[in-house]
């Protein structure tokens, strides 16, 4: 399958090369695509990926992986142009993450809306499904913890969508728990906000959530 990332990040980057080691053939959007870490990034990823701009990335994708700053997601979302992912399943990986107070940051949206909402409607063609924004980066592909694979907790508004996303989740190691339609991204998004300030209390990453069920 074809891969579109939007973004260079460290989550972009950390999703690229696990869909590229799936055999997904992967692009990797951003302003730049000469820019020194996307060479590099390209170099140490190997075979199978390739870098051009949103618009390209976008255009290049069968299934689109969201993985930008919260502050510039909708002008991201601009530069790929919409049109280009209509009827594409479009996995959103953000949180909307204030860090005008400093850190630790604060959402910037919440109780009657959420980042994946907004996402959703700045993507009205597009089967947004909110997954990834609940663990940090290290761990997103192949999850490795001593109680068993961790839960990703994932929504939106498609069903087919979403066992789409199920599909890669489990291929990356996950287990998988969906919860629903896209405005459940208005409880995925407070559960980073926990895993940020677990990871701020004990200076460590290391954690994961579990639903533990009888």
């Amino acid at each position: 399958m074809r891969i579109g990332i939007l973004g260079t990040g460290d989550v972009g980057q950390v999703l690229g090369a696990g869909f590229a080691r799936l055999g997904h053939e992967v692009k990797m959007g951003s302003r730049n695509p000469n820019q020194e870490k996307v060479k590099v990034w390209l170099d140490k990823t190997g075979q199978g990926v390739s870098a051009g701009t949103f618009a390209e990335a976008a255009a290049f994708a069968e299934v689109a992986v969201l993985a930008t700053h919260w502050e510039g997601t909708e002008n991201v979302i601009r530069l790929a142009d919409p049109r280009n992912l209509a009827g594409k399943v479009v996995i959103d990986a953000t949180n909307p993450l204030d860090f005008s107070v400093g850190a630790p940051p604060k959402l910037a949206i919440g109780h009657t809306n959420s980042g994946g909402e907004e996402v959703q409607r700045w993507l009205p063609a597009s089967h947004v499904v909110k997954a990834f924004n609940m663990v940090g980066n290290p761990h997103m592909v192949n999850p490795q913890f001593p109680g068993g694979p961790p839960d990703m907790f994932i929504c939106g508004n498609h069903a087919q969508a979403k066992q789409t996303v199920t599909d890669f989740l489990k291929a990356f190691g996950w287990s998988v728990i969906d919860l629903g339609g896209i405005e459940l991204s208005r409880y995925l998004e407070p559960l980073a906000m926990i895993w940020i300030h677990y990871s701020i209390n004990t200076q460590s990453g290391n954690h994961a959530f579990k639903l533990l069920r009888k």
